[in-house]
């Protein structure tokens, strides 16, 4: 398997195109002018038929076979673990490149799972797979690495305020429906999660494990580890589901090995790719989902030293889950790709590769 692309415009297929991850490839491929000559939109037979618009193309959405997948140099998948086992081997057979944004692969010591702006050098040591991380933890890695390559890190709490775009386009549409019934005074019925998020929320609904977390609190933990190579990082981790349409929020609490001053903290996040500073105190404004909602950067600020520990500091974030948290961050892992291993981190996720 070569280490980079082909150094020509590409045949891409999208493996589950019909999802909110699906359109977002779609718009994020023509947005950042990626060198597509073909474009293959693939899903399940009860998708296969559709028709959706790409650059003033109508594709018609196919259903996905071993056949589908000959001459295709690139796939983006989002089409859920079980899909993407079954069917990632197969593309890899036939010449291609995976990039897996289910949770099939990502703690596969061969599968190198990938934040461009974190560890774009694991990238490159791709055996035909490279695993797109679970969305908070993305968030997540990008406040992280700034500062654990300064100072390192002891210890990460985080708890997380995940919006319904995490669960799928049937989710947020769920949402506005059922805050439509609260609103006329009807009893909200949740057919799509476990419970109405509509002027509501609840702890995340992935499986609980023997040890109490959900699996989506230890996919932070285990990711999170594998990402920053911190085999040992202390880390736990509070998932919630709240009434927001898209883009995820966190509350970060960073334990360092010895004291970091505010300052220098802010500093590093204030240039460091991919994240955007919005604070300010005077006014009490700090990032918000909406301030990211569509957008390509994660949001950062409110950042402070915590008052019960002088080694620990505590911030907050808000990235679209659905941009950075999955489409976006999959994109550049094939521009990374698409670009020499020789290039630097800089100019891998300057503007024009990563905003």
């Amino acid at each position: 398997m070569s280490r980079s692309l082909p150094d020509r415009p590409l045949r891409v297929a999208i493996l589950g195109a019909t999802g909110a991850v699906g359109h977002e490839l779609l718009a994020l491929l023509s947005e950042r002018h990626f060198p597509v000559a073909e474009l293959i939109l693939l899903a399940s037979p009860r998708s296969a038929g559709q028709t959706l618009a790409w650059n003033g193309q109508t594709l018609t959405v196919q259903p996905v076979t071993a056949a589908a997948f000959e001459g295709v140099d690139l796939v983006l998948a989002s089409a859920g673990g079980s899909v993407s086992k079954q069917w990632a081997s197969v593309a890899v057979a036939a010449g291609a490149l995976v990039i897996d944004n289910s949770s099939a692969f990502r703690l596969d010591p061969a599968v190198p799972l990938v934040v461009p702006e974190v560890n774009p050098e694991a990238a490159y040591a791709h055996s035909g797979v490279i695993a797109n991380p679970n969305c908070t933890t993305i968030l997540l890695t990008l406040a992280l690495a700034p500062l654990a390559a300064r100072r390192p890190i002891e210890r990460v709490v985080v708890s997380t305020y995940q919006s319904a775009s995490g669960a799928g386009a049937r989710a947020m549409e769920e949402l506005r429906q059922l805050s439509l019934t609260v609103l006329e005074g009807g009893d909200p019925v949740s057919e799509v999660l476990p419970h109405s998020l509509a002027f509501n929320l609840f702890l995340h609904n992935s499986p609980l494990q023997a040890n109490g977390y959900c699996e989506e609190e230890l996919k932070m933990l285990n990711e999170t580890r594998k990402i920053m190579g911190l085999p040992d990082l202390r880390l736990s981790a509070t998932c919630v589901r709240v009434p927001v349409l898209r883009a995820h929020s966190e509350a970060i609490n960073i334990q360092f090995r010895e004291p970091f001053p505010v300052e220098e903290a802010r500093a590093l996040l204030a240039v460091a790719p991919g994240v955007e500073l919005i604070e300010n105190f005077e006014t009490n404004r700090f990032p918000m989902p909406t301030d990211v909602t569509g957008r390509d950067p994660v949001a950062v600020g409110r950042i402070r030293q915590d008052l019960s520990d002088p080694h620990a500091l505590e911030l907050w974030l808000c990235g679209d889950q659905i941009r950075k948290g999955a489409a976006l961050n999959a994109i550049q892992i094939a521009e990374l790709l698409c670009t020499p291993a020789a290039t630097t981190v800089t100019e891998a996720v300057a503007p024009g590769g990563v905003a």
